[in-house]
Parts: structure tokens; C-alpha cells; sequence
């Protein structure tokens, strides 16, 4: 240590030097995360494109009604929007209570520093640049900081990392160089594990590695979730399509009507003006009337709905959603990008297999409990200490041995800890079990299997063989061995040192893989979801992880399938395009290493899910479409991401991915059924127009038509239930229209079908003496009805099963049928005036009924011809 570290450590800053420090670099104080107002969060739902049209058609409509005196067209769609708007704000910000996490970051802890010559306590806050702290175990660290001092020190950057343990040291021979961060720095928000140390602070608050990340992760991204892109794209096409016809029926009503005027007028005065302004007034508000038809105002509530319910689907999952549109997003996800500690592992150290070579099961306890330091807590399933240590101690509680009791009946006489250089730790006790004075040592198997006797040269290759296998899995070794000494021996280097020690066991400590991540991982490779494994972790580790959970294959991977994220870093944006379609497995990576693997995947076209616990995580939570945080997770983690996995368990991933394909095969099946109703509706008052009969639906009529039966029908497709055959599926690719061929071709068949019946009945009533109440009165009906069958039909879209089928478990759907018929009844005998109907008789509407059920039986015979084609393909 140099002179003017010496210095440092007896001194430390004065007060000056504080304050000159605090304004030179700030406090010790993270900016928190922004958080939107309750009016922001609720004006962005107006920037769903669909929302954005009903905004123009009410304006438009509005218009209209102010010329007829007539607002019910308008109060609809007033009334859809905030239903919309207001449903998907409510269940947004009440996710968001529900998350409420506080930063835990403990900016009032009291942090040991140097100052003035002495050494006194200030809160972590109140730290600054060049401030001088002491740390001992059970620490954590407050703030970026260089060590100057430091005794058999190990730090848990596992939030920072995924590295449980790491050794750090002021000496230069034991600086790894693989490490994600110098041997001699320690990190913000990490934890001291064992040792002591004295460290000068070099950064502090959000110029921290901790700050800097969990700035990356308050960035906003700007990305779009796939189903806003769609939506996008629909807005465009109902726009571009409303417009259209909008504008052609203006100008040839307009020009036809000219036509037929002028040629009668001889002299023109001002009440032939009057007369040409009234006449393209009508066909003005005429046209409006086309747009607000080919809008579909039942389209936000449907999507707003359907992803409302998935929230509350996900939640009972252990998935609780904190932003709507992930729970769609997550089945349009091709890559997951996943941690390793915490997520694919426990993060539990566990003894996996212990080779016992003294039978004296007595003495191999009393050297755990006595040659550790760590505790377990009142319920003997967690540890406070050493992972390492507390792993030993809940194998020998697993046995049913009392690792306190056994503490407690030995005298310790002196103790020697852990180093880096020494790779072992000692302790001198006067033994229970042999009634005498032993020295008990644990440590690296390469060097206290040399200090063993007794041990034939079979034995000892026989073992190498055991550890090098072992070490190949992922796992640690430990050789726990003693010696009986003299009661005046009580140096424990020295006793260690001259050999002779006899081996207890050798101890085989892993991570353990989640139980429910190869399965969960296999299912989503057979669903067409790549899985990259991203960690701080060694190369080895990480390879042997990807092995046990089903994604590294022996034979097939090679080297261009793992890399470190050191050599990820020095790759141009084109060279590491080209690796990553290979990667499945990145090791030693930093925070910022995933981030641009995130963003590299996202030029490519992949929608991508992050999924992590650490601080580490942050930035690529933030940065990918879906961010998945664990519930044990820090919360900078959890305010990264999109969604929380409340039982910190990969299968709920795979749940989250089935519902979200469910889900947007939901919204389809609603956009063919509402489309289809627009589409009739637009061609049937177009061509009933030209054909000069009486408006067959009235403004009241198509507000029960387009709101009330659109709201009913969004409620009972989005409660589908989430159907697991769409993990069968690939995943649909980005660009894809949310209207399929498939769909096209529903809604130009049926719609078509539809509008042939109707415009059949317009002229049979033309053809019969004009239209009364009573033949419009059926025509409404027929039309309702056409639609009440036809939701059966959409219930099927994508598979070729009989509308009947899980009939009675769709509860929403039976609902939902009841209540249109109902609706429809009730509209029909006593709506009078207001809705323009009169009463039906019973018969009338039996042969309503039975007529329009064509529709679902054609449909369902359609559906019979493709299973028999299927089964004969098979």
C-alpha cells in the first residue's frame, strides 16, 4: 500500500473536502423512476390508432347531428370511447397499485467512513467521492468504491452479476481477468459474503454502475408492441377504405342530383341556390354517415376488454401484468433472452452428492458446524453467510442433525479464515465426539487432498476423476478433512501446513436447475421460441446449465453457440449480427452487454423477452418488448419490466406465451365479426340508397347494432378460454396484417351472403307496395339475427372444430347469445317509435330464426368437409 493511501485510510476527507466533493460529483442518491400522472396515463389510451378514428367520426357526427337536431349517433360514439379509454386506464393503473414496489435501496443506512482522522457513521447518502468506508460482513456495499484493504473478502454481485461469490483482492496476481469487474472494485448494491475491507469511493449515486443501469432502465424505448403496429395498420386500411367510399358517394350523388336539376331550372335566383346547398348538405352528411358505419366502434372495447381479462387470467397464472398490451405481446415473442441465476437455477447453493470416507457421520457434522460461520434462520430453510457454508449447513439439518447444538457443545480454540491464497479454512477445536483437541480444515480438493494421508494412488486418481466430472457439471468442490493435535497446538496455518490430515467427504455444491425449467424450455423451442441464456456467470457454468435444462445438445453445439460478453463487446453492430443468430449462450455478460444484444435482436425483426432478477437485468427489461422480472427480484428489476412472474417460475413464461396467442387469435376472431357487420351494413345503405328506398336501418338502430351487440360480442370472444394447441403453432411472423386470407375470406363470403338476403327482402317488400314498420321491423331482425348465428361461426376461426363444441364451456359466448336475443326481443316489442318496430308475432319469429340459422349451418358443414379432408391427409 502506498504512502498516500496510508494516508487516506487514518484520515480521510475533512469537511471541507466533503462539501467540495459533494458539489463536484452529487449525493449518494439514485433519481428515482418517473412515474406517468394519473391524467397521463390516462390520456395515452387516446393514442390507440382506432380511438383516434371514432375521435373524427364523433366530430363528424357531431356535425351532423347539430344540422338534424338528432345526437344519439354521437352520444354512442362519445359513449365507446370512454368506455374504452376508461376500462383500459382503470385496470392499468390498478395493476399498477397492485405493483407499487418501493426502491429499496436504503438511502438512510448507516454507512461506517472515515473523517477528520476518525472513524464515525453518516447515512449512505451522505457519502461522497473520496470518502474512506469500512466494511465487515453482512455490508452492503453503498456506493462504487476501489478497495485499499481487504481480508479474505468475497462480495455476492449476483444482482449486478449472477455470480453468488466472488473473491476480491488488492493483489495483482489474483486479479481474474474474465471478471465482469476489476478484482480490486466493488460495486454498488452488492453484499460483503465474508471478510473485512477498507475502500476509498470513486463514484457515487447515478454515476454508480448500479445508477447507470437503473438509468437504462427508466429509458423510454419508443417501441411499439406488434398488436399497436396492427392496430395501426387497421386504422390505416378502415380509414383509407371509410374515406373512399365516403367520398365516391358524395361526388356521385352530388353529381347525379346537378344532372337532374339544372336541365330543369331556366333562371337561377337565390332559392335555387338554397335548393343545390340542401342537396349537398344531404349528400354531405350522407357520407358521414358511410364513415361512421365503417368505423368499428366496438373495436377498442374488444381489445380493451380481451386484454383486461387476460390480466386478470395472467394474475391467477402467478403473472401479474403492470402494462395491458404485454399480455398480447407475449405471444408474438420469437427470442426470450433469459438470466441464469434466480430464473433457470434456485439461487440456492445445495449440497448435490457428498462422498463420505470416515463412517464417523458424528464427526463429519461437528467439522461443518464448526469449521463455518454461517447461520440458518428459525425455520432452518434459509441461511445468513456464506452460500457455500449455509449449503453444508442445510445438508446436515436435511440429515437431521442440530448444526447449532453440535456448535454449541464444542470449545473453539482458534480459527484461521478463508483466503484466496490459501483456498481453505481451518478452525482448532476441543472435540466432543473424540473427546480431544483437532484441527478441522474445508477447502479447495487440488489443495488439501495433498495435505491428506493414508490415501492409496488409486484412491486419489479415483477421486481427481470424481471432482474433474463434477467441475464439468457446473459444480463446486470442497474437501472437508481434520487432525488430532496436541492440546499445546493452536496455530492453524502451521498445523494445516505439516500434513497428515484425514479425509472426511467430498462435497459436490450446484445451483440446482429449477425442476419445472426443461420442460418449460422444451415447450417453448417446440413452439418456435429461441432461448438465449445470458449471464455473468463462467463460460462453463453457463454451458451446463443450457445442457440440463434441454438447450445445449452434445454433438450439435459447437463454439459458435457461447460466447463472453467481453468478446460480445468488441464486435462491430454487423459482426455480432451475424453471431447472435447461432448464440445460445453468453457468459460473463455485463448489464450493458445485454441491452445491445436486445437491441441487435430487435433489428433483425425478433420480438424479445427479457427475463431477470438483478439489477443487472434492468436495462434489457427495459429495453425488450416484454420485460419479465421475478417476484424475489430487486426493484430495479421489477420497475424495468412489463410483467412480474409472482412465483419466480420459467413455466409461468410458457402460460404467459399460450395466453397471449390466445388472445390474439380472440381479437381476430372480433375483428372478422365486427368487420363483417360494418361491411354489411355500409353495402346494404349504399345500395339501398341507389336503389331510392327508405333507409332500412335507422341511426338508433345501428347504435344498437354497432355498440351494445359489438360490446356484448367483445365480451364474450375475449372470454374464450386460452386454447393450448397454439403452442404447436410457429410464431406469427411480425409483419403479418392482423386480417388474414382466412379472414378476408369470412368476411367477404359471409358478408356478401348477408347482403344478398338483405338486398333480397329490400326489393320483395319494394315489389309488394313499399316499405311499412312492420316489413322494416323484420328486415332490422333478420339482420340482427344474421349476426347472432354468425358469432358462433367466429368463435371458430383458426381451427376447423364444430361451433358446438366446449359449447357449454363457454360461458361468455351462452351469456352473451341470451343477451343479444333478449336485447333484440325487448328492442322489437316494445322500442315503438324511438327504435321505429313493432311487434312480432311467435311465428314471426320462428321463421326469423330458422331462416337465419343457415348461416351457422353452412358454416358448419364447411367445417365438417376440412376435418374429413384433414383425417384423409393423415
Amino acid at each position: 500500500m502506498s504512502t498516500k493511501e496510508t494516508d487516506w485510510l487514518s484520515v480521510g476527507l475533512n469537511d471541507r473536502q466533503v462539501e467540495e466533493s459533494r458539489a463536484r460529483h452529487g449525493s449518494n442518491e439514485l433519481t428515482p423512476p418517473k412515474r406517468p400522472s394519473m391524467w397521463r396515463l390516462y390520456l395515452e389510451k387516446f393514442q390507440d390508432p382506432v380511438i383516434q378514428i371514432l375521435l373524427v367520426a364523433a366530430l363528424l357526427s357531431f356535425v351532423v347531428a347539430f344540422v338534424e337536431n338528432e345526437f344519439a349517433e354521437t352520444i354512442g360514439i362519445v359513449c365507446a370511447i370512454l368506455l374504452a379509454t376508461g376500462i383500459g386506464f382503470y385496470f392499468e393503473y390498478d395493476a399498477a397499485r397492485k405493483f407499487d414496489v418501493l426502491n429499496a435501496l436504503g438511502s438512510e443506512a448507516l454507512v461506517r467512513v472515515v473523517r477528520n482522522g476518525q472513524v464515525c457513521e453518516v447515512t449512505r447518502k451522505e457519502l461522497v467521492v473520496g470518502d474512506i468506508i469500512m466494511l465487515d460482513t453482512g455490508d452492503e456495499i453503498p456506493a462504487d468504491a476501489e478497495l485499499l484493504k481487504a481480508e479474505s473478502l468475497q462480495v455476492n454481485e449476483s444482482n449486478l452479476t449472477g455470480e453468488p461469490v466472488t473473491r476480491k483482492s488488492t493483489d495483482h496476481s489474483d486479479f481474474d481477468k474474465n471478471a465482469p469487474y476489476a478484482t480490486n472494485r466493488l460495486m454498488r448494491g452488492t453484499t460483503i459474503v465474508e471478510g473485512s475491507a477498507a475502500a476509498r469511493v470513486i463514484a457515487v449515486g447515478d454515476h454508480t454502475e448500479i445508477g447507470q443501469v437503473a438509468r437504462e432502465a427508466t429509458v423510454l424505448t419508443g417501441e411499439k408492441t406488434p398488436l399497436n403496429k396492427q392496430l395501426d395498420r387497421l386504422a390505416g386500411f378502415i380509414s383509407k377504405i371509410g374515406y373512399t367510399v365516403a367520398f365516391l358517394t358524395f361526388t356521385i350523388f352530388t353529381v347525379h342530383g346537378l344532372m337532374e336539376y339544372i336541365p330543369k331550372v331556366g333562371v337561377w335566383g337565390s332559392e335555387n341556390y338554397w335548393h343545390v346547398f340542401g342537396m349537398v348538405l344531404n349528400n354531405f352528411m350522407m357520407a358521414v354517415t358511410l364513415i361512421v358505419m365503417a368505423v368499428p366502434e366496438g373495436l377498442p372495447m374488444a381489445v380493451t376488454l380481451s386484454l383486461a381479462l387476460n390480466m386478470r387470467r395472467m394474475l391467477k397464472t402467478n403473472n401479474l401484468v403492470r402494462k395491458m398490451h404485454a399480455c398480447e405481446t407475449m405471444g408474438a415473442i420469437t427470442v426470450i433472452c433469459t438470466d441464469k441465476t434466480g430464473t433457470l437455477t434456485q439461487n440456492r447453493m445445495t449440497v448435490s452428492q457428498m462422498l463420505m470416507q470416515d463412517e464417523n457421520s458424528a464427526l463429519l457434522d461437528e467439522a461443518i458446524a464448526c469449521n463455518t460461520t454461517a447461520f440458518l434462520n428459525e425455520s432452518r430453510t434459509e441461511g445468513l453467510g456464506n452460500p457455500t457454508e449455509v449449503a453444508l449447513l442445510l445438508w446436515m439439518q436435511g440429515r437431521g442433525s442440530d448444526y447449532m447444538k453440535v456448535r454449541q457443545e464444542v470449545e473453539e480454540v482458534a480459527r484461521l479464515p478463508f483466503s484466496s491464497e490459501r483456498k481453505y479454512m481451518a478452525t482448532v477445536v476441543n472435540s466432543s465426539v473424540l473427546g480431544r483437541k483437532v484441527v478441522y480444515v474445508k477447502g479447495a480438493p487440488e489443495i488439501v487432498l495433498g495435505l491428506c494421508r493414508g490415501l492409496s494412488e488409486e484412491q486419489i486418481a479415483g477421486y481427481h476423476v470424481q471432482l474433474k466430472d463434477w467441475q464439468m457439471h457446473a459444480q463446486r468442490t470442497l474437501l472437508l478433512a481434520y487432525k488430532e493435535v496436541t492440546d499445546t497446538e493452536d496455530d492453524c496455518a502451521a498445523l494445516v501446513q505439516s500434513g497428515g490430515l484425514t479425509l472426511l467427504g467430498l462435497a459436490a455444491i450446484s445451483d440446482p436447475v429449477r425442476p419445472e425449467v426443461p420442460q418449460a424450455v422444451e415447450n417453448c423451442l417446440k413452439a418456435g421460441v429461441q432461448i438465449k441464456v445470458v449471464t455473468g456467470d463462467s463460460t462453463g457454468t453457463a454451458v451446463e446449465i443450457a445442457r440440463q435444462i434441454g438447450l445445449w445438445k452434445e454433438g450439435d453445439d459447437e463454439k459458435k453457440n457461447c460466447m463472453r460478453g467481453v468478446d460480445f463487446a468488441a464486435l462491430s453492430d454487423e459482426e455480432a449480427l451475424q453471431r447472435i443468430k447461432d448464440l445460445k449462450v453468453m457468459s460473463r455478460a455485463r448489464p450493458l452487454d445485454k441491452q445491445r444484444l436486445v437491441k441487435l435482436l430487435q433489428t433483425e425483426g425478433e420480438v424479445v423477452a427479457v427475463t431477470g432478477d438483478g439489477t443487472n437485468d434492468a436495462p434489457a427489461l427495459n429495453f425488450a418488448q416484454v420485460g419479465l422480472s421475478m417476484g424475489s427480484g430487486t426493484s430495479v428489476a421489477k420497475e424495468a419490466s412489463d410483467i412480474t412472474l409472482l412465483d419466480d417460475s420459467f413455466r409461468s413464461i410458457v402460460t404467459a406465451v399460450m395466453w397471449g396467442r390466445s388472445l390474439y387469435k380472440n381479437i381476430q376472431r372480433f375483428v372478422m365479426f365486427q368487420l363483417t357487420i360494418n361491411f354489411t351494413a355500409l353495402l346494404v345503405v349504399l345500395i339501398g340508397a341507389f336503389m331510392g328506398t327508405t333507409l332500412p336501418l335507422t341511426v338508433t338502430q345501428m347504435l344498437w347494432v354497432n355498440i351494445i351487440m359489438d360490446t356484448f360480442a367483445a365480451l364474450a370472444l375475449a372470454s374464450l378460454p386460452a386454447d393450448p394447441n397454439v403452442m404447436n403453432e410457429r410464431p406469427r411472423p411480425v409483419g403479418q396484417f392482423i386480417i388474414t386470407r382466412p379472414i378476408w375470406t369470412s368476411i367477404l363470403g359471409y358478408g356478401m351472403a348477408f347482403v344478398g338476403f338483405l338486398l333480397a327482402m329490400l326489393l320483395r317488400i319494394e315489389t309488394m307496395g313499399g316499405m311499412d314498420v312492420y316489413e322494416l321491423t323484420v328486415f332490422f331482425t333478420f339482420f340482427v339475427l344474421l349476426q347472432f348465428w354468425n358469432l358462433l361461426n367466429a368463435k371458430t376461426y383458426s381451427t376447423t372444430d364444430s361451433a358446438f363444441k366446449h359449447l357449454s364451456r363457454c360461458v361468455g359466448v351462452l351469456t352473451v347469445l341470451c343477451l343479444i336475443l333478449c336485447g333484440q326481443w325487448l328492442i322489437v316489442q316494445f322500442g315503438g317509435p324511438v327504435f321505429r318496430t313493432v311487434p312480432l308475432a311467435a311465428g314471426d319469429w320462428g321463421i326469423l330464426l330458422a331462416v337465419s340459422s343457415l348461416v351457422l349451418w353452412v358454416g358448419e358443414a364447411g367445417r365438417f368437409f376440412k376435418r374429413l379432408c384433414r383425417k384423409k391427409a393423415e
